[in-house]
């Protein structure tokens, strides 16, 4: 194999594949990225067997056709330390791969690129064609919640469901959940079919994805997904599990309703945040005639006090809630205004911009 490339554009590609190469690896080979020269330019892939990313460059000047694999971050790094504009030599010899640009050569360990794990893609797989700002849209907007090692490994990543023209995600932690769809009228699926993103595969396709117009292709399967990004293609294997029926934690018919301006609401909850106990991030959140009051201290008996404006005039409530999940809620809305809905101080309540029915962030409270 030598292929002759611009250094530039062979970091922007290992930067595309480089985020599934874990540090640590069971495998030799999952630590490097597969280059394969072909007349049609220099295909990239890197793997860890759950989670797949290739993509391809096709200005690539091939002098002579081959693949091999090489060790990703060192690679990757030493593309780095070049200088923007120059030009990268690879080449193999015997056992090793020598990259050059100009008088500065490395040589790297290789491994056979037919030892290369390839990721399996299933025969009749559905295909969604939707903008890519939409699909990161909804992941935006639900991978916050997702549930990090939690033994209830099904919540570990963003349930997508089918069902009536709708795209619809959801993720939580059994503390908070986040909901968000989309229309998808003519979505050659099932009503009610559910599929469950792991978490390192949402976090690759938020990575992967622009907040433009641009097509992407979404192909699922029983098992696992596969989704063309210009020339860009994940692919990853599903959580095998049943989501738990999240329909049920969202409340419904909640009596009390407060409006407040986001940006003033993430703005006093950052300041309490301060003083908030490390350990449990609490805040009191009271609201009460024309007021939205909040309250954050510690155990070395500091005291934060913040009051905010808003529309309520029911009777008073104050409700517990650990600062960061509302924070975090706050963050993925688009618009200025914040309508919370709630009952008691020990019932769930819900977040959402003001005439964004779309979207539902469901918050428990906390005992303080």
């Amino acid at each position: 194999m030598k292929i002759e490339i611009p250094r530039d554009e062979l970091v922007g590609a290992l930067g595309i594949v480089g985020g599934v190469v874990e540090r640590r690896q069971t495998l030799p080979i999952l630590a490097n990225v597969l280059l394969q020269a072909e007349d049609a330019g220099l295909r990239l892939a890197a793997t860890d067997l759950e989670l797949g990313v290739e993509t391809r460059l096709g200005s690539a000047g091939v002098l002579e056709s081959g693949a091999v694999t090489v060790p990703a971050r060192k690679l990757m790094d030493f593309c780095r330390s070049l200088r923007e504009g120059s030009k990268v030599m690879l080449r193999t010899e015997r056992e090793r791969c020598v990259v050059s640009s100009g008088r500065t050569r490395f040589t790297l360990s290789a491994l056979p690129a037919a030892d290369f794990p390839s990721m399996a893609t299933e025969e009749g797989m559905r295909v969604l064609r939707l903008p890519a700002g939409e699909l990161k849209r909804l992941l935006d907007k639900t991978a916050f919640a997702m549930a990090q090692q939690d033994v209830r490994y099904y919540l570990n990543g963003v349930l997508l469901e089918f069902s009536d023209g709708m795209l619809t995600a959801v993720a939580t932690d059994g503390h908070r959940l986040s909901r968000f769809s989309v229309d998808q009228v003519g979505v050659d699926a099932e009503s009610g079919q559910q599929l469950i993103l792991p978490a390192k595969t949402v976090s690759e396709l938020r990575r992967l994805l622009s907040e433009q117009d641009d097509p992407v292709e979404f192909f699922w399967g029983e098992r696992s997904i596969l989704v063309k990004i210009g020339s860009t293609i994940l692919s990853s294997k599903l959580v095998d599990g049943k989501y738990p029926e999240y329909q049920r934690v969202i409340p419904k018919g909640l009596p009390r309703r407060a409006v407040v301006a986001r940006d003033s609401m993430r703005t006093a909850l950052q300041r309490a945040a301060i003083l908030s106990n490390e350990k449990y991030k609490g805040v009191r959140v009271s609201f009460g005639a024309g007021v939205v009051g909040l309250q954050a201290q510690n155990p070395e008996h500091e005291l934060a006090e913040d009051e905010l404006e808003t529309d309520y005039s029911d009777e008073a409530v104050t409700i517990g809630f650990n600062v960061a999940y509302l924070m975090d809620a706050l963050q993925s809305m688009d618009v200025e205004d914040v309508e919370i809905s709630f009952q008691d101080a020990d019932s769930s309540s819900i977040w959402r911009g003001v005439g964004c029915e779309s979207e539902t962030f469901v918050v428990m409270p906390m005992r303080l």
